[in-house]
């Protein structure tokens, strides 16, 4: 992939890279959990088979990773590290998984967001990420597994999509 102007570089994850990135997540859902003022659900299931993922640093500090969601590119989770925050490097990894679907031929990437968190949809928002009119059957179908999840209960979601 490409060097990330914040620091690490960022690249496709390679099998050693996986074992790392459940820790990743778990140190940046702690930061979640204190914005949320409680605990968030444990090991949330993803939306489905990864795309691509893409990782940060070796080893890996932050990670996104992409599914497929109703043919189009689905950010599904975005973790940094909290020692690594504040340097860019989340938006080096949207930027790269954006550059990565662009570069598959997709035309879209959609994801779903607590909308009153500075670091996710307002933070998604200066990426270019804007909330649909209508986010269509496959979100809505995401939307409905978050609710049986018992994501409503923590906080507003939000569906977003970003054009390529």
């Amino acid at each position: 992939m490409t060097p990330s102007r914040a620091g690490p570089r960022i690249r496709e994850a390679a099998p050693e890279d996986l074992a790392a990135l459940p820790a990743v997540e778990a140190a940046a859902d702690r930061l979640l959990e204190a914005e949320l003022g409680h605990r968030v659900l444990p090991e949330l299931p993803a939306t489905g088979v990864p795309l691509f993922i893409l990782v940060a640093g070796n080893p890996p500090v932050g990670f996104a990773r992409v599914d497929e969601v109703g043919g189009q590119p689905h950010l599904e989770q975005l973790s940094v590290h909290p020692d690594a925050a504040g340097r860019g490097l989340g938006r080096s990894l949207v930027e790269a998984a954006i550059g990565a679907a662009r570069d598959r031929g997709y035309q879209s990437m959609t994801l779903r967001t607590f909308a009153g968190i500075p670091f996710n949809a307002p933070f998604y928002a200066s990426c270019g990420f804007e909330e649909p009119a209508e986010p269509g059957p496959a979100l809505a179908a995401v939307r409905s597994h978050e609710a049986e999840l018992g994501l409503d209960a923590l906080g507003r979601r939000l569906a977003m999509r970003i054009r390529l």
